[in-house]
């Protein structure tokens, strides 16, 4: 690949875009509007670069930041929703030899002809190194429509000292959105979606006063003022009752904003999807009801569980919910009914089929983690009947 990378293009080649000038401490930063396309181009190579190779600035600063196939598959699928967007910047350096800025008319100009110089003496694909945005540059590359404008910042000159602290400011610094708030803001949008229905559904049984869940869920991911006991986040009440609802929650929420029907489940798929068409249907408050009742029957046969706080007990926290939630599919597939839930009797009756008493629920029988809850699974789904 380095040897590509030297095959200097043949002829001139100068790209131009509107830019503003900003002046900060380490000197001019340039705000452009780049077509998508034009900076795939432009740092095509710096992108393979994190693929193949460790790059000059992760060897500056002694760390390897390899691009995420699974995030690059993501975003490229992403790129063509409906309401795809990137407001942030993608932050790029350019060396000082290959730019030039006119103040008058706004424009930066990039070329693979140095200012002093009269030939090409890089490529055009390699004029840019990624300081921020090389998952969502590789996106791009799946992108199918015609115009995606991306705002990029332009370094000009900076050394590869700026260039690494620049790197470590935005990529090991910044904090990710809190998942439960993410979720959160799905109730702000207009559109319908998994999403906002899941959080919707979260609400709805953390406030009402005769819920399992009442005042047990942390909204935020923080704990809410005047509670004492949250044991589950939104994030985790969510993102379990969404796998009953849509197999691609994304995809469905970009049909939605297109005005495109959803799927209806198949009778063979409501085993894994048995909330599907009531979602489809707009019959979230059925979706509520069968949350409330299975819930409900699980506080009702492990009362003292159910009600101790102590973390020691696992029921009525991450892993009990978790173990309980997954094992609803094989509660419906005993017992489900066309419209997606099951009678409160036949919940019951298979609850009082769990060869469990309170006191087992305790994190020795149960560990932490993901082989508690799946011991708590496979006991639950041994139950016939």
């Amino acid at each position: 690949m380095t040897e590509q990378m030297d095959l200097v293009d043949p002829d001139p080649i100068t790209l131009q875009f509107e830019c503003l000038k900003a002046e900060q401490p380490i000197g001019d930063v340039f705000l452009a509007k780049v077509p998508y396309d034009e900076l795939v181009k432009i740092t095509f190579f710096d992108v393979r670069r994190v693929l193949q190779e460790d790059r000059d600035v992760e060897r500056y600063l002694g760390i390897q930041r390899p691009l995420i196939n699974s995030r690059v598959s993501g975003l490229q699928k992403y790129v063509n929703f409906f309401d795809a967007s990137f407001p942030t910047a993608i932050i790029i350096a350019v060396e000082e030899r290959f730019a030039a800025y006119d103040e008058e008319k706004k424009l930066i100009y990039l070329s693979n002809v140095p200012r002093d110089g009269d030939r090409p003496e890089i490529p055009i694909r390699n004029i840019a190194r990624v300081l921020d945005g090389q998952h969502r540059i590789a996106g791009l590359r799946g992108f199918e429509g015609e115009k995606f404008d991306l705002p990029v910042t332009i370094f000009v000159g900076a050394d590869i000292a700026d260039q690494a602290h620049i790197f470590a400011t935005v990529n090991l610094e910044q904090q990710k959105v809190n998942k439960s708030l993410a979720y959160d803001l799905y109730s702000l949008a207009k559109s319908r979606s998994p999403q906002k229905t899941c959080h919707n559904v979260a609400v709805v049984l953390d406030q009402d006063e005769k819920s399992p869940f009442y005042k047990r869920i942390k909204r935020l991911g923080v704990a809410t003022d005047g509670r004492s006991f949250e044991p589950i986040s939104q994030a985790t009440f969510v993102e379990a009752l969404m796998r009953y609802v849509s197999s691609d929650p994304k995809g469905d929420r970009d049909k939605l904003l297109r005005g495109e029907r959803l799927e209806r489940a198949e009778a063979s798929e409501l085993d894994k999807l048995p909330f599907r068409n009531l979602f489809v249907d707009e019959d979230d408050v059925k979706i509520v009801k069968a949350v409330f009742d299975y819930f409900s029957a699980v506080k009702e046969r492990w009362p003292d569980a159910w009600s101790n706080q102590d973390r020691g007990n696992m029921l009525n926290r991450t892993n009990g919910f978790r173990a309980f939630m997954r094992a609803y599919a094989h509660v419906f597939e005993l017992h489900g009914t066309p419209n997606g839930t099951v009678d409160r009797n036949a919940i019951d009756n298979f609850m009082q089929k769990v060869p469990l008493k309170d006191a087992q629920f305790n994190t020795e029988e149960f560990p932490p983690g993901t082989s508690g809850e799946s011991k708590l699974l496979n006991l639950l789904k041994d139950v016939r009947g």
